[in-house]
C-alpha cells in the first residue's frame, strides 16, 4: 500500500485521512510540503496516495504512507509538526496518549483541526502541556474548501503559531485584497498563491473553535432564514422550486450574494434522478445537525447574550424532527383563512421578502459578534472582529459578499459594541425595515412559520427600544421572590425591595 520509499524526511505528519483530511494533505502537498500519513484504517491512507499520484500525473510523491505513530513520529523533519483530522472528542486524547507512547517530543507540536469543542481544546492545553504543544485550529469550507482553500481560525501557543502560520497561509483561501472577493482556483498542484490568506492568529487555546462555533451558529440561523424564504415563495405564493432557484439566483447578484443563497439556487434546480420528480421534494424534511448550532445557543445562554435567531435555527430544526406528530396535526390544527398571495401583490411581495431576508441575516451576523464580544471580555481573548470577518469571506460555508461591510465597519470602529449601530447598518435596516416588517406580518397571516426572521426583527425592535417591559418583571420577581430591583433616578447598582405584605408596602434600600 505504501509509495516509493523516499529516505528525504517529511515536513508534515498528518493523522486522520477522511474526507477532510485527505483533502486538507493533498492541499499541503500542492504547497510543497512532504507529508507522511497514518489512519488507523489503512485503506484511507492508499486512497489519499492513489488520488495524489493521479492528480500529479504519477511523479514524485508527496504523500507517504506510515504503518504506526513511531513510524510517523521518524519520518518527520524535527522538531515534528502533527496535524490531527479526526472525530472530535475522545478519538483526539486516543491520538494524544499513543504520541506519547511512541515518544513525542516537548517542543513538537500537534494540531488538532476537528470539530471540537472549545472548552475541551482548553483542556488538553493543560494536560498536554510538557509532553507536546498542544494547538487547535477550526477549519471551516467542507471537502472543497479544505482540498482547495479553506477559512482557518488558529488558536494557541504563540511561539507555534509562528512555526504554523506560513503554513496555514498557504493553504487557506484567499481573497482579492482591493475587492474582498474570492480568488478561487480548483485545479490540483495549482493552488492560489496571491491575496489576503483567510487565515489569523485568533488568541490564546480554544479561542478559534469558539469562533468558528460561533460561525456555525451564524450559519444554522442563515441557512434557516433562506429555508423560510423558500417557504414563503412556495407556500404564499405557490412557486414550483425551479422558479424559487430563479428568483435565488437574482438576489444572489447584490446585497444577498453568498455562497449559501448559491447552493440553495442548485439545490432547487436538481431533480430526482429517480422519480423526475425535483429532488428537494423527495428529501426528508426532517433536519439533521452535528451540535455545533446548539453549543453557539448554549453558550448564549451562558454568557447571557442574546443570539435568538441563533437559537431559533437550532430549535427550527429540532421542531422538525417531529415528522409524524406534524403529520397528524396538519389533519387537525386550523390554518388560517388567507392562505395565498394575491397575483397582483406577487412581485412587490418577493421584493418585500428580499428586503426582510437581507435585514434579518443582518441581525443574525450582529448577534453572533454580540456573543464573541462578551465572551471576548469574558475570557481575556481581545479578539479581532475586523480580522475574522475578513477571514470568513472565502473558503467559509458562510462567505459572502456581506462579510466586507462587516470588515469594514470593525476596522473603522474597533470598539463597536454592536453591529446594529454601524452607520452603514442603521442605513441599511432604516431603508428596508418596513418590507421587512410586512413580511412577517403576511407569513403570520398566511401562516407559514418564520422564527427565525421574526425572532431577528424582534431582536432589532428590542435592542432600540429605550424602555423594556423588564420593569414590571423585575417588580413581579420582586413581590413573590425580594429579588430586588434598581430605580431609574437613582445611582446603578443600589438594590431596593418593597414589602408587599404589609399595609402601606413600605420600600427599602438593601444594604450591599
Amino acid at each position: 500500500m505504501s509509495s516509493t520509499v523516499n529516505n528525504t524526511l517529511c515536513d508534515i505528519g498528518f493523522i486522520g485521512l477522511g474526507v477532510m483530511g485527505k483533502n486538507i494533505a493533498l492541499n499541503l502537498a500542492d504547497n510543497g510540503y512532504k507529508i507522511a500519513c497514518f489512519d488507523l484504517d489503512a485503506d484511507k491512507v492508499a486512497a489519499a496516495i492513489e488520488q495524489d499520484q493521479e492528480e500529479t500525473g504519477k511523479g514524485e510523491p508527496r504523500l507517504f504512507a506510515c504503518r504506526s505513530y513511531t513510524e510517523l513520529l521518524g519520518r518527520l523533519k524535527t522538531p515534528h509538526l502533527i496535524i490531527l483530522s479526526v472525530p472530535a472528542g475522545e478519538p483526539v486524547d486516543h491520538v494524544c496518549h499513543r504520541l506519547i507512547d511512541a515518544g513525542i517530543e516537548p517542543d513538537d507540536i500537534v494540531i488538532d483541526t476537528g470539530n471540537s469543542l472549545w472548552t475541551d481544546s482548553v483542556e488538553r492545553e493543560k494536560q498536554y502541556r510538557g509532553k507536546f504543544i498542544f494547538f487547535s485550529t477550526a477549519v471551516s469550507g467542507g471537502e472543497v474548501g479544505a482540498r482547495f482553500g479553506p477559512s482557518l481560525m488558529p488558536s494557541g501557543d504563540p511561539y507555534a503559531w509562528t512555526r504554523i502560520e506560513p503554513i496555514f497561509y498557504a493553504i487557506a483561501a484567499k481573497v482579492d485584497p482591493v475587492t474582498g472577493k474570492p480568488i478561487e482556483s480548483y485545479e490540483p498542484g495549482k493552488p492560489v498563491k496571491e491575496g489576503e490568506p483567510c487565515a489569523t492568529y485568533i488568541g490564546p487555546v480554544g479561542a478559534g473553535h469558539f469562533v468558528k462555533m460561533v460561525h456555525n451558529g451564524i450559519e444554522y440561523a442563515d441557512m434557516q432564514l433562506i429555508c423560510e424564504a423558500y417557504h414563503l415563495l412556495r407556500d404564499g405564493l405557490s412557486l414550483n422550486p425551479k422558479e424559487i432557484a430563479a428568483i435565488f439566483r437574482d438576489w444572489n447578484q447584490g446585497l444577498l450574494n453568498s455562497y449559501l443563497m448559491e447552493i440553495s439556487a442548485e439545490v432547487l434546480e436538481e431533480d430526482d434522478a429517480e422519480t423526475g420528480k425535483p429532488l428537494v421534494d423527495v428529501i426528508m424534511d426532517r433536519a439533521g445537525q452535528k451540535g455545533t448550532g446548539r453549543w453557539t445557543a448554549v453558550s448564549a445562554l451562558d454568557v447571557g447574550s442574546p443570539a435568538t435567531s441563533i437559537t431559533q435555527a437550532v430549535f427550527a430544526r429540532s421542531l422538525s424532527s417531529f415528522k409524524q406528530e406534524r403529520v397528524a396535526a396538519s389533519k387537525v390544527l386550523q390554518k388560517p383563512e388567507a392562505t395565498l398571495i394575491s397575483e397582483a401583490d406577487k412581485q412587490a411581495f418577493i421584493i418585500a421578502l428580499r428586503d426582510a431576508l437581507y435585514c434579518s441575516k443582518i441581525c443574525a451576523y450582529a448577534q453572533g459578534f454580540q456573543l464573541m464580544d462578551i465572551a471576548s471580555k469574558e475570557h481575556g481573548w481581545s479578539l479581532d472582529f475586523a480580522g475574522i470577518a475578513k477571514i470568513w469571506r472565502a473558503g467559509c460555508i458562510i462567505r459572502a459578499v456581506f462579510l466586507q461591510s462587516i470588515a469594514n465597519a470593525y476596522e473603522k470602529n474597533d470598539g463597536l459594541t454592536n453591529l446594529l449601530l454601524d452607520p452603514f447598518f442603521v442605513e441599511q435596516i432604516g431603508q428596508y425595515q418596513q418590507n421587512w416588517r410586512k413580511t412577517i406580518a403576511d407569513a403570520v397571516l398566511i401562516g407559514v412559520p418564520v422564527s427565525a426572521m421574526s425572532s431577528a426583527l424582534h431582536y432589532y425592535d428590542a435592542y432600540r427600544s429605550e424602555t423594556l417591559p423588564a420593569n414590571l418583571l423585575q417588580g413581579q420577581r420582586d413581590f413573590f421572590g425580594a429579588h430586588t430591583f434598581e430605580r431609574v433616578d437613582k445611582a446603578p447598582g443600589k438594590k431596593y425591595h418593597v414589602d408587599w405584605s404589609k399595609p402601606g408596602r413600605p420600600q427599602y434600600p438593601i444594604k450591599s
